[in-house]
């Protein structure tokens, strides 16, 4: 009874309009208290202490660090660098433009790993140069938006990061590198049909006679920006430092780009960007927390192995499990961010995988590509309402074409499930 109690109070107030990390935060109280009715203070003394349970990681200490990065380079003018690059490696011509924004995002993914501050900083350089080449702004929205998600499965990634926090035995460096192959297969199957629906369209007509960018020139240009992932990826791989650390030198490095070498950063900006990183870390840290007490109710309560036997026994099967799992991700990514995704479900579906012996770090990858279609697919698609902000379009007007990126993604994804060394292969190679 108090378990069905749990979810009711949390969907109702998510209906209501609660912010999800206060229902889930009042919910498992309430929850907590209900239970513990005839117990000193009903039982909630253990709301602070898993308040800062939930939050008292070490990996957690690089989330402010990752989100202040992709403030800085958003600022810094490394996309615009990278653009150019791009365009003098692929030429000029009709779906040009689409595949460089793609590859440009997937890129700007082994800097910062935050979609919505890569759709920012694509958006900003790529939404404009479509539009003088003649693509409609809402599909350089979508092609933007769609591009952006790749990075949260390319390292370094936020998400990763939080998915390690609740799963035992997934380590960082091994999500890191598992998420590498998947993330650029992702990135190669948004180019498919982004390339195929400018030209089937005839988009971009005005694209040929655009003057491309001269070749040494631009790679002079853009060397500090192609130099940031190696810094940051190659300083973990050769022990340099910790994800946490990496964190933090990416901080500097961008820094250093954005005041010293380019100059597109000056003091006062700092504030601004500071500010801005400090609020949106603020923001997830404390859902973090506060889902903290959800989960607690959740094993105090018992709920999970009732549920856990519920699906296993239900005849589906291993693959029908699997699949029911995947469709459910997919509909929840439509309405949830990717953070509270991974707070809710990773707790419930622990059991799930340790029944089915289902490896952590493949199945953290598949959730996170899940969560990565999530980014943007309506209503609740961060990546698209940030993309179509910059574009001038209503999200609505985006639907038509972010449907095929939304399925080109999805094959990507059932690749990775049908294939699971595409994830565990490149782990495993480096002995992780």
């Amino acid at each position: 009874m108090i378990a069905a109690l749990l979810f009711i109070a949390f969907l109702g107030m998510m209906f209501l309009g609660v912010p999800i990390g206060a229902a889930l935060g009042l919910a498992g109280a309430a929850a907590i208290a209900l239970a513990n009715a005839d117990a000193s203070w009903f039982g909630l003394l253990a709301v602070p202490q898993n308040f800062y349970a939930g939050l008292g990681k070490y990996p957690l200490l690089a989330i402010p660090m990752f989100v202040l990065v992709g403030s800085i380079f958003d600022r810094s003018g490394v996309a615009l660098r990278l653009v150019n690059f791009a365009v003098a490696i692929v030429g000029r011509g009709p779906g040009m433009l689409p595949l460089v924004a793609i590859a440009v995002a997937m890129f700007l993914g082994g800097i910062s790993g935050s979609g919505p501050a890569t759709a920012a900083a694509v958006g900003g350089v790529m939404i404009a140069a479509m539009a003088r080449a003649g693509y409609p702004a809402s599909f350089s929205a979508s092609v933007v938006a769609s591009a952006a998600a790749t990075d949260i499965l390319i390292p370094p990634s936020v998400a990763f990061i939080i998915y390690s926090v609740l799963v035992p035995g997934a380590s960082v460096p091994a999500l890191f590198s598992a998420g590498m192959i998947p993330g650029i297969l992702a990135g190669i199957a948004l180019i498919v049909p982004a390339v195929w629906l400018a030209r089937r369209h005839k988009m971009g007509a005005a694209e040929a006679g655009m003057p491309r960018p001269p070749f040494w020139r631009s790679l002079r240009e853009a060397s500090w920006g192609l130099a940031a992932p190696v810094v940051i990826l190659g300083g973990m791989r050769a022990g340099w430092f910790t994800p946490t650390e990496a964190a933090v030198v990416a901080v500097f490095y961008g820094l250093f780009v954005g005041m010293f070498i380019h100059r597109t950063i000056r003091v006062p900006d700092l504030f601004v960007i500071l500010r801005e990183a400090g609020e949106l870390s603020a923001v997830i840290l404390v859902v973090v927390s506060l889902a903290g007490i959800f989960a607690f109710s959740l094993s105090t309560l018992g709920v999970i192995d009732p549920i856990t036997r519920a699906i296993v026994d239900s005849g589906l099967g291993e693959r029908g499990v699997l699949g029911l799992l995947i469709v459910m991700l997919l509909i929840a990514g439509m309405f949830l961010d990717g953070i509270s995704i991974f707070l809710i479900f990773v707790p419930l579906l622990m059991p799930i995988m340790a029944h089915y012996q289902w490896d952590v770090v493949w199945f953290g990858v598949v959730l996170t590509l899940n969560v990565a279609i999530g980014q943007f697919t309506p209503p609740m698609a961060v990546n698209l309402m940030v993309a179509s902000k910059i574009a001038g379009v209503r999200m609505e007007e985006t639907t038509r074409w972010v449907v095929w990126f939304v399925l080109a993604m999805t094959l990507a994804m059932l690749l990775v499930v049908a294939f699971p060394s595409l994830a565990l292969w490149l782990p495993h190679q480096l002995g992780y």
